[in-house]
């Protein structure tokens, strides 16, 4: 017999204690999937952002080579010199940035927001968000329930 079959049998308190496991057990659930989501875009993040950082370092270190074969290049303007090959080596360098720019774009394109996690917690607020409250906590005058003091006999 489930829980749920024997809700009748059941006092005030054990229904309150049960309702609170199984809201802190859904919580508990949602904040899991929250963060296996948001792992899987930390990771395309990580990637894209390892790959953009590389382009950029590889651009910073083909300037000097640039700037040696243009310099190079003005010095001996006729025949395959030295300033050739800096300048097949720089254009190397672009080359190897240019595609690390595309992967990092690419991967950057594919981290998205953990739309199930946000789904689920707008519906858990919808939920708990139509619940009204207990009939004796807006009839005693503004006084909490704590505030009340019981009688022993």
């Amino acid at each position: 017999m489930s829980a749920a079959d024997d809700g009748g049998n059941r006092s005030l308190g054990q229904l309150v204690t049960t309702a609170t496991t199984e809201l802190s057990a859904l919580m508990h659930d949602e904040i899991a999937l929250a963060k296996a989501e948001l792992r899987v875009g930390a990771k395309k993040a990580a990637v894209g952002s390892g790959a953009g950082m590389a382009a950029g370092v590889l651009l910073l270190f083909s300037l000097p080579v640039l700037s040696f074969a243009l310099a190079y290049g003005m010095r001996a303007w006729t025949g395959l010199g030295l300033a050739w090959c800096f300048l097949i080596v720089g254009g190397i360098y672009w080359l190897f940035a240019g595609i690390l720019g595309l992967l990092a774009l690419l991967k950057f394109k594919k981290v998205k927001a953990p739309k199930r996690s946000i789904a689920s917690s707008k519906e858990s607020a919808a939920v708990l968000g139509s619940v009204k409250p207990h009939p004796r906590a807006e009839s005693n005058g503004g006084r909490s329930v704590r505030d009340m003091t019981r009688s022993s006999a």
